[in-house]
């Protein structure tokens, strides 16, 4: 295989853009077998197939014909973190196939979205959506990492603004940035908790071990609270546990413009947190 021939090309587009032979092929419909040799060059393209490959790739045709892959495309942005202020919740800043991705799998869910359909809502084509995603599984990987990465660094942040409040306090604003983030980004939230079972295992296994650090994170600072306030033993992981709870069915009825905003409930969560750490066992039955 030549070095710069439309084969080699179309195989260092294909590598940068994550596709494996066995998907390219069947997204421009012909064998692995018949794309492999396209790709060595053992069979020769026609101008109908090339224009194909390269409407999949999304890479000029003449580019390929030129042996010339282009530059793999840099991925855009997922959201601006909104900086250092834990509270400070700004439209989410995603590209405009994941803000689609985002609308169609809360609407319809993931399993019945389909990647043509994603591509219409955001206004693209689909080679177009596969320029810069693999697959529907890439997007909604990219959107719980995104939810999963937003909420910790906010909790961090929460925890260690200031030691007002000692041990309990950094509990109480942990249990707000929770609760914020379940009522301002609630459809990330309800994607979080409605489509984890749609991930392939080993992406699922790596989500859940996301999701699993932000709870201990919670029970590490509950369980200081505790201490330091000197309250009767208990069960901290039950409590909270109870917490995310909580807050993770914020996004099933809190509306913006209800009669409490997000703040004030933020803040009543707290408060219902804090004094559910500080609630005794039950006395035993009779």
């Amino acid at each position: 295989m030549a070095e710069h021939s439309p084969g080699a090309a179309i195989r260092a587009a294909r590598v940068a853009r994550g596709l494996s032979l066995r998907a390219l092929a069947s997204r421009v419909g012909v064998s692995p077998a018949t794309m492999s040799a396209y790709e060595t060059g053992r069979t020769p393209l026609t101008v109908e197939r090339l224009r194909d490959v390269a409407q999949v790739l999304d890479v000029p045709a003449a580019r390929l014909l030129a042996g010339d892959p282009a530059p793999a495309p840099e991925p855009a942005p997922a959201a601006d973190p909104g900086g250092d202020d834990w509270r400070a919740f700004g439209a989410l800043s995603l590209d405009p196939a994941l803000t689609a991705a985002l609308r169609v799998f809360v609407a319809r869910g993931y399993h019945a979205a389909t990647m043509r359909e994603l591509a219409a809502e955001a206004g693209l084509s689909v080679a177009g959506v596969y320029h810069h995603y693999t697959s529907k599984q890439d997007m909604l990987v990219r959107l719980l990492d995104l939810t999963m990465a937003d909420i910790r660094w906010r909790l961090i942040a929460a925890r260690d603004e200031s030691s007002e409040g000692g041990e309990l306090g950094r509990f109480a604003r942990m249990v707000e940035s929770l609760a914020l983030f379940h009522a301002l980004r609630g459809d990330l939230a309800f994607l979080g908790a409605s489509e984890m079972r749609s991930l392939a295992p080993a992406e699922r296994a790596r989500i859940v071990a996301l999701r699993d650090e932000v709870q201990h994170l919670l029970d590490e600072q509950a369980a200081r609270a505790v201490a330091a306030e000197g309250a009767d033993p208990m069960d901290v992981r039950t409590a909270t546990r109870a917490v995310a709870t909580m807050c993770t069915s914020l996004p099933s009825w809190f509306r913006t413009d209800g009669p409490l905003t997000a703040e004030q409930v933020a803040r009543r969560y707290a408060e219902y947190a804090v004094a559910l750490l500080r609630t005794g066992p039950l006395p035993p039955r009779p």
